[in-house]
């Protein structure tokens, strides 16, 4: 018996993090066109409903995600600022490392 190969994508919570970073609305994006986006971006979120739900509470116990709206799984979410701006701070650090390492190469 052959296995099929396992799709290799990101996660579903990543994707949630994807999905509202690059929504630029003010109150943050509420659960339904969350899921709206998830379904543009070929995720199954009707067969994985409780997933989509677990990764949303995970989120916000994490504080990636800041609830806006409602309680639990429902209502809106944004992105914490906090949190973005320490990924922002990462993201320089890696190109500062990546360019002067590039740098030591070159000479």
């Amino acid at each position: 018996m052959t296995s099929k190969p396992k799709k290799v994508s990101l996660s579903v919570g990543e994707l949630i993090v994807k999905a509202v970073a690059a929504s630029k609305e003010r109150n943050g994006l509420s659960v339904a066109a969350l899921k709206k986006a998830l379904a543009a971006g070929g995720y199954d979120v009707d067969k994985n409903k409780a997933r989509v739900k677990t990764a949303i509470k995970s989120l916000v116990a994490k504080g990636t995600l800041v609830q806006t709206k409602g309680t639990g799984a429902s209502g809106s979410f944004k992105m914490n600022r906090v949190t973005e701006t320490k990924r922002l701070q990462e993201d320089q650090r890696s190109s500062s490392a990546q360019q002067t390492s590039h740098r030591e190469l070159c000479y």
